[in-house]
Order: structure tokens, then C-alpha cells, then sequence
């Protein structure tokens, strides 16, 4: 399946220096990363992806919107504590990320179309960081749930890489999936049930306002609406 790619990513820093905003560029001649088919993609069985980067109240929000998703729940992988608490989590010493799990429908929506939204939706080149959020708890991170993620993520990775997307390499990880901790239920839904909280008029709404424009055609009609 051939993809375009961002000839350029813009950051845009927030007044108070929370985090970095995605405003991409696109050209009909990018050449084409020519990735892989994206794996299963044929089922009609709901499937899972799990992602990290960064603060999970914003992927959590990127990804309700894209067609095809079905549920997306925020929590916590590939740490060493089990139950870990959002407390301990934050301390940086549970090795854990935040992450969101989604659900999604594999013939609405394809593993590709998922990495280009994550991949796309935040800075993958900082390492252990996204904007003012610092820690490993905030590292970019794809946790695959069988091997041909494993094989699309990394190929994917590869070729976003050479495209020169970006100045800097992308840091990735690329881990296997071993275990999801739901976050506590303040921290579901969160940008919907608090668009006034601060840190979502700041920083949030911003973001989400970029990806409705870049990926319009991607989105859920009530979300394009």
C-alpha cells in the first residue's frame, strides 16, 4: 500500500511551554515510503493496537475520532509493577508508559492507517519526552500484539525514517506486548468530559484542531462535523 509522507514537520510551542503542537505538509510528488500491506487486515474481527506518546489524554482523544476505532481505553504497559497506580506511574520508576489500547475494526480501518496517525500525531525524535512532559512514562512506543505488527511497525519505522520526515532519527521503541493496566476512571474519556480543564484548552484542543484538518477524510462523521 503506498503511503505519502510529510515533507516537513512543524512544532509550534505553546506559550507556557507545555508541549509541542503537528502541523504537517503534504506533496503529491513525496515519493512513497512503499510499506508492506498492513497485516490481517482481512478479518472481521476487532483487533487491538497499543500505543505510547506521551501524555495519554491526548492520544486517547486523536484516536476516538478515527473511522473504524471502535474503544479506546488509557492505561499502562511495559512495566514491572503489577496494578501500578497514575501516582506511581508519574514517579518514572515503574518502567511503565502511558499508553492507550485500541479496539478497532480491521476492515474499517488498517494497521497502517493506525501508525500514520500515531506516528504523524506527536514527536517521535524526542527521546522520553513529549513538549514539557519528561520520563519514560512519556516515551514514544509501539507495543505489537503479534509478530507481523512487529515486522510492519519496524518496516514502517524504517522507511518514515529515511523519508527525512524529520532532521532528527526517530527513537520508536518497538517492544512485544506483555500486559495493559486500565488507568484510573478520571483518566477515560478524559478530553470530552473536561474540554475546560486547562491543560486540554491549552494544549489538547490545539492538537486536535491540526488533526481534524489533516486527516478529515480519516475521521468519524460526527467527528469531521
Amino acid at each position: 500500500m503506498s503511503k505519502q509522507f510529510p515533507l516537513r514537520l512543524f512544532f509550534t510551542a505553546t506559550g507556557l511551554g507545555i508541549t509541542c503542537l503537528c502541523l504537517f505538509s503534504w506533496a503529491e510528488t513525496t515519493p512513497s515510503a512503499n510499506v508492506n500491506q498492513a497485516p490481517n487486515d482481512s478479518s472481521s474481527e476487532s483487533k487491538l493496537a497499543t500505543f505510547g506518546a506521551g501524555c495519554f489524554w491526548c492520544v486517547e482523544a486523536v484516536f476516538q475520532e478515527l473511522e473504524g476505532v471502535i474503544a479506546v481505553k488509557s492505561g499502562y504497559s511495559g512495566g514491572l509493577v503489577e496494578n501500578p497506580t497514575y501516582k506511581e506511574v508519574c514517579t518514572g520508576l515503574t518502567g511503565h508508559a502511558e499508553v492507550c489500547q485500541i479496539e478497532y475494526d480491521p476492515a474499517r480501518v488498517g494497521y497502517d492507517d493506525l501508525l500514520e496517525v500515531f506516528w504523524q500525531t506527536h514527536d517521535p525524535t524526542t527521546l522520553n519526552q513529549q513538549g514539557a512532559d519528561r520520563g519514560t512514562q512519556y516515551r514514544s512506543v509501539v507495543f505489537y500484539h503479534d509478530e507481523e505488527q512487529k515486522e510492519f511497525a519496524e518496516s514502517y519505522r524504517k522507511k518514515l525514517d529515511a523519508s527525512g520526515a524529520w532532521r532528527d532519527p526517530i527513537v520508536t521503541e518497538i517492544s512485544a506486548y506483555s500486559e495493559f493496566y486500565d488507568a484510573e476512571g478520571e483518566h477515560q474519556n478524559f478530553f470530552t468530559d473536561n474540554p475546560n480543564f486547562g491543560y486540554c484548552k491549552v494544549v489538547i484542543k490545539p492538537k486536535m484542531k491540526k488533526f481534524r484538518k489533516v486527516f478529515a477524510e480519516k475521521l468519524k462523521t460526527e467527528a469531521a462535523d
